[in-house]
């Protein structure tokens, strides 16, 4: 384990051994005086395409917020009073991109500035809002950022001329290098607990191998007896969320390793799953996006309570190509999208936005329940879902859905439904950036203002 020259463990402890390294969320018992004084501040964000059926999205008033919150946001019921939602922000105008509205509505959505025009084949638009506070904290962590997807990014389309790359990515490491996001969960927990060598670089493929894992958790029992009554039992709830997590991860590559099987025409039964090479774990046509959306949630909690990083974003799919045939229906995203006066498009689409609020309910809720320094660990994060177009009917960016949760470490005052803001989508990146203690030298995209009425 790592330790201080003061006799206890600094804000980054590690259980070791095996080749397998698992970071510890944060303890007081563990922690000296000076690294305990506040648990750091991590900043998250979740993306869905398409925009929201409005009526079903948007509260009437304070009171429906927190009491009778419409269809699509119901599921953040229960941790209302830690969210914040803001009507009145609007999106980048796409001219001189009018037809290119879904290349735009992702690459805009942290960046909050438009593509060089006079570039389009090539990526050139801005460092987005999560690389800018990467570039800040990164340092303090062994992952700079953590960039997850749901869907590979690599969809072929060219709307006005403009490099395809745009359609899926939202992070810009410098305005001409866009981050590419991991999709399987399983690299994802190689990056998070994974032996890593001088360079910094994961040196062993299968951190959590299940022998292994056993024998670093083992480790755990001689630190037990070591820490005060609320850290042990705050250490066993996040070794149950490893093992949890690492579980789920084995079942979904079991699913894809008996697939595989199949369609080459071999049963499964009679031959070990460790004769099939190993398959990209993915969410395919007639499974749960949800369920592989949960894992990619819980790695994001992981990685905030231990440490790693503290900067995320997760594309829970991207603009074109998903679908949801948990909800009894196979229709593509998008295709629906174009509702028109088609209720039973409408439906679906409401039904979708209500799925991807729901797994960013999920996380929320959970973070509320992990207990961090005097307050909880969604206390001292500021995580914000919502979408790159306010519609997708007719492509509009006026009122662009958004919702924070969490307190920012005391930056932020939820509880609240904002129904009349006045900013642009700049605007709210530099008021995060600004709540979690980013010094920026100039604004963000078009950014005007600091949207100080969502601060405490």
């Amino acid at each position: 384990m790592k330790m201080t020259n003061s006799s206890h463990m600094d804000r980054r402890t590690f259980l070791k051994g095996a080749g397998v390294s698992l970071a510890l969320p944060f303890m007081d018992s563990l922690t000296s005086a000076a690294a305990s004084a506040r648990p750091p501040v991590r900043l998250a964000f979740m993306y869905m395409p398409h925009g929201v059926i409005m009526d079903q999205f948007w509260p009437d008033n304070q009171d429906a917020f927190l009491n009778s919150p419409p269809p699509i946001i119901k599921s953040l019921q229960p941790v209302m009073d830690q969210c914040l939602m803001m009507k009145g922000i609007s999106g980048v105008p796409i001219t001189p991109f009018k037809g290119a509205p879904h290349a735009l509505e992702l690459s805009t959505w942290l960046t909050a500035r438009l593509p060089n025009a006079s570039t389009r084949g090539r990526i050139n638009i801005a460092i987005s809002a999560d690389q800018i506070m990467a570039n800040y904290v990164g340092a303090q962590t062994s992952l700079p950022s953590l960039e997850l997807a749901t869907m590979p990014q690599t969809w072929k389309e060219n709307q006005e001329g403009l490099h395809e790359a745009y359609y899926s990515h939202c992070s810009y490491r410098s305005p001409t290098q866009p981050v590419p996001a991991e999709i399987d969960p399983r690299n994802v927990l190689t990056r998070l607990f994974g032996k890593r060598g001088k360079a910094g670089k994961v040196t062993k493929s299968n951190p959590l191998d299940r022998q292994m894992l056993d024998r670093v958790l083992g480790g755990a029992r001689d630190l037990r007896r070591t820490l005060a009554k609320v850290d042990q039992d705050k250490l066993d709830e996040y070794l149950d969320s490893v093992r949890s997590v690492e579980r789920r991860i084995a079942a979904i590559e079991s699913r894809q390793q008996e697939a595989a099987l199949e369609k080459a025409g071999v049963r499964s039964s009679k031959r070990d799953a460790s004769d099939s090479p190993p398959i990209e774990v993915k969410i395919p046509e007639g499974d749960k996006r949800s369920e592989y959306m949960q894992v990619m949630c819980d790695l994001t909690i992981l990685a905030f309570q231990t440490d790693t990083t503290r900067v995320s974003t997760y594309i829970g799919s991207r603009p074109n190509g998903a679908s949801y045939p948990e909800l009894g229906f196979s229709n593509q995203h998008h295709s629906q999208t174009h509702y028109g006066n088609d209720q039973e498009k409408i439906r679906k689409v409401a039904a979708i936005n209500e799925l991807n609020v729901a797994q960013y309910a999920y996380m929320v809720k959970k973070m509320h329940a992990l207990k961090e320094g005097e307050g909880t660990l969604l206390d001292n994060c500021i995580m914000m879902w919502g979408s790159g177009l306010e519609d997708g009917n007719k492509h509009r960016r006026d009122n662009l859905p958004f919702i924070l949760a969490g307190k920012g470490g005391g930056a932020l005052k939820t509880g609240r439904f904002l129904s009349n803001i006045k900013g642009n989508q700049g605007d709210l990146l530099t008021t995060l950036l600004s709540c979690v203690g980013v010094p920026l030298d100039r604004p963000i995209g078009i950014s005007t203002k600091l949207i100080n009425e969502i601060k405490a």
